[in-house]
């Protein structure tokens, strides 16, 4: 039987991808939007929004999701399958015969057994329809995702049904972490809510009005030594209609991430990598339709582990 790694590679393949996030979904949103708790996409019409942005947002999905693959060394997770040519959980020993062929090596990897595998959980924060959960899905044994729009989350539950996959793989459920008036909601209380080794926030720190409550929300969830993980946008001019728009905060500086890292508990390793100013959003951030064109980041660190001084 393939294990829930193979399965993963199986299911999360790059062509597969070309899904957004809520915050994708929020650069050209229907009505004002805030993710303080207090309102949400207005989206009479959001079921169509959220299947519109999949193929609205395809190149620059892309885009993020090539960035971030290409960066699994510097998110800095033990990932539960790190090498797209390991076939953990296969019967076929001849493979194993290839020019780099470790008896150490292929002995570590034959302990990875479906029953045996190493867990290890992602928490998408803001998930939309799960495009930080594709993304990252293949290094991972579960990705649960939370939104504050049920539509978003219908979609990205449904992705994962028609991809195969079960609530022990991918699920996502409607909750808010980012209201400071209910910063445990009982909804989000259960185990399987905590003790994530990654908790992920895909484009949604500058729509926060508060990034930094928010944040150590998302610390509160992770295992020791657990890791925050962010893409954003660096500081720009500001631009007229943000604020129509839900745009709290116009990107942010290193330091201003670093701190907001430090202040919620993970300042651990922090770093921070720019990506460039090639991403490109086709309908604009309520630019009169113009494309925009962001420099982008990614930023992590991690929950200091229980041994470690405070």
């Amino acid at each position: 039987m393939a294990s829930t790694v193979e399965q993963n590679k199986a299911h999360f393949k790059l062509k597969e991808l070309g899904c957004t996030s809520t915050i994708l979904s929020l650069l050209a949103p229907p009505g004002p939007v805030s993710l303080s708790g207090k309102t949400q996409l207005a989206d009479g019409n959001g079921s169509n929004v959220a299947a519109q942005y999949d193929t609205k947002f395809e190149k620059s999905l892309q885009q993020l999701t090539e960035a971030i693959q290409s960066r699994l060394d510097f998110i800095g997770v033990d990932w539960a399958d790190d090498d797209d040519d390991d076939d953990y959980g296969l019967d076929d020993d001849d493979e194993h015969d290839d020019k780099d062929g470790s008896d150490e090596k292929r002995a570590e990897e034959d302990t990875l057994t479906p029953n045996s595998a190493r867990q290890v959980r992602l928490l998408d924060y803001a998930c939309g329809t799960g495009m930080i959960s594709r993304a990252l899905g293949p290094y991972t044994t579960q990705c649960i995702g939370i939104d504050i729009s049920e539509n978003m989350v219908g979609a990205y539950n449904a992705r994962a049904e028609n991809q195969g996959l079960t609530k022990e793989d991918m699920f996502a459920v409607v909750g808010n972490l980012a209201a400071p008036d209910d910063p445990e909601p009982a909804a989000l209380s259960g185990p399987e809510f905590f003790n994530f080794d990654l908790a992920a926030v895909g484009g949604g720190f500058h729509h926060f009005d508060d990034p930094g409550f928010t944040a150590a929300r998302l610390v509160e969830r992770l295992k020791p030594g657990g890791v925050l993980f962010i893409w954003d946008f660096l500081t720009h001019e500001q631009d007229h209609d943000h604020a129509t728009h839900g745009v709290i905060h116009h990107g942010f500086s290193q330091e201003q991430v670093r701190h907001i890292f430090e202040e919620a508990g993970a300042g651990e390793n922090f770093a921070l990598d720019d990506l460039g100013s090639g991403v490109v959003f086709p309908h604009g951030h309520g630019h009169d339709g113009q494309p925009l064109k962001r420099r982008a980041f990614v930023a992590r660190g991690e929950k200091k582990k229980k041994n470690e001084n405070a």
